[in-house]
């Protein structure tokens, strides 16, 4: 780990530019979106199989689910845990423990047994190393995207702000390319047995790229400098909350909708089309793609129109549009190949509009003392409250209720936007 820290230090004599704080930041958010998707992928494609045999198709993609959501609960745990770290040992001892933690749960699972072979052990160590995957995003955060938009001119916060989002479609086209791959060059058996295993090896190497890059940033003394001319120093979780929760609170519930629709777009409808539909799997997987790309310019979009609107004002009213794209989700899903494809390009369009401004958009309102540990725990509870239990939820309700119950379960998050965003605007002409 010292030798990690030290060959980073050894090549951040020069200052660091904001150019090499955006490659930080979408390599960062690369890798731990890839991670996130290659498990949500399998949650889908093989954990029912390779794990819970004995159940049906539906209920075992449902625990597989619930698996899932660990990592989101976790989290904010994590959270805590490194702040402690970083305030004792460092902000670069901080992060490489983070992300050898993501790495090696990661891995790890590359080596997970099936329940034939280990029984409920298998399921045990999937517990296991998948509340190490959150409690190891929850301590990666690095204060990179606040640092990037708050050191933006102040007609180009918008634009500066979407530029971490960009991983989110970058580890998507990575985690799910693979798996089309694989799914298309292999047999079911040889995929089931080992196929499925490549993904998550492939993720550990990413994890070791992410981290020197990373860690030539953040423990350069230049970054430093900006950090500390900024105030985005770690500070107990306990004080945040004591003296500024309401603005944790304000900042998860304002980016809902965004967060709400990330795993509806992407894990849920493909276990949707998987389990109730005849389309192929590889099929799916490549409109995925497109769309994640589709995502991604829309990403780019979302910055540009943040600068002329105001980011408030355009998550505001992409939330009242992911509202209205709610309400056309039994139908596209309920149509057969051509209503699924329709429902996954459009569902990634909007979230690339979104989720584009939706981190940090009311962070601002955090003293510049509190703002970097705030800004970590609002995108704590955003993932817990609007993403954590999304595919479980909405697979749920779909199965027992019909595809109506996740218009319901969106337009939740949809009001829960617009209040937190409504809420906000009284606060600060109140103040």
């Amino acid at each position: 780990m010292e030798s990690a820290v030290s060959l980073a230090r050894a090549h951040t004599d020069e200052d660091v530019t904001p150019s090499e704080i955006a490659v930080g930041v979408i390599i960062g958010r690369a890798s731990e979106y890839f991670d996130f998707f290659v498990f949500g992928i399998a949650c889908v494609l093989v954990f029912p199989s390779l794990l819970f045999p004995f159940m049906s198709r539906l209920d075992g993609t449902l625990v597989s689910f619930a698996i899932f959501s660990l990592a989101f609960i976790a989290r904010p745990v994590g959270t805590a845990m490194s702040m402690a770290v970083q305030r004792r040992w460092g902000r670069g001892t901080k992060l490489t423990i983070s992300l050898f933690v993501l790495g090696a749960s990661t891995a790890g699972i590359a080596f997970l047994p099936s329940h034939a072979s280990a029984g409920t052990m298998a399921i045990a160590a999937l517990v296991i190393l998948r509340i190490g995957q959150g409690l190891a995003l929850g301590g990666s955060w690095d204060g990179l995207p606040s640092l990037l938009a708050m050191s933006a001119p102040e007609h180009r916060r918008g634009w500066f702000s979407m530029i971490g989002q960009l991983g989110a479609p970058v580890g998507f086209v990575l985690a799910a390319s693979l798996f089309a791959y694989l799914l298309s060059s292999l047999s079911n058996t040889e995929f089931l047995n080992w196929g499925w295993r490549y993904p998550f090896f492939v993720a550990f190497a990413i994890n070791v790229v992410a981290l020197f890059a990373r860690l030539r940033l953040v423990v350069g003394q230049s970054y430093a400098e900006l950090l500390q001319q900024r105030e985005l120093q770690p500070v107990p979780v306990s004080k945040v909350l004591r003296d500024e929760g309401h603005n944790v609170l304000l900042g998860a519930f304002a980016a809902l909708a965004s967060f709400a629709l990330f795993h509806l777009a992407t894990v849920f409808p493909l276990s949707w089309i998987v389990i109730y539909s005849e389309q192929p799997i590889t099929e799916v997987l490549q409109v995925q793609i497109v769309g994640a790309v589709l995502a991604a310019l829309a990403i780019l979009l979302s910055g540009w129109l943040a600068d002329r609107v105001g980011r408030r004002r355009l998550l505001g009213s992409m939330a009242v549009l992911i509202g209205l794209f709610s309400f056309a989700t039994p139908w596209l899903l309920g149509a057969g190949v051509w209503g699924n494809n329709v429902f996954l390009l459009l569902g990634f369009v909007l979230l690339g509009l979104s989720y584009g401004q939706a981190s940090g958009t009311v962070t601002a309102n955090f003293s510049a003392h509190y703002r970097y540990t705030g800004a970590a725990l609002s995108a704590d509870l955003a993932w817990l409250l609007g993403a954590g239990f999304a595919p479980l939820v909405a697979l749920g309700l779909s199965a027992k209720f019909g595809l109506g119950a996740v218009s319901l379960y969106l337009l939740s998050g949809v009001v829960c936007t617009l209040a937190a965003l409504r809420i906000n605007r009284l606060v600060e002409h109140k103040d």
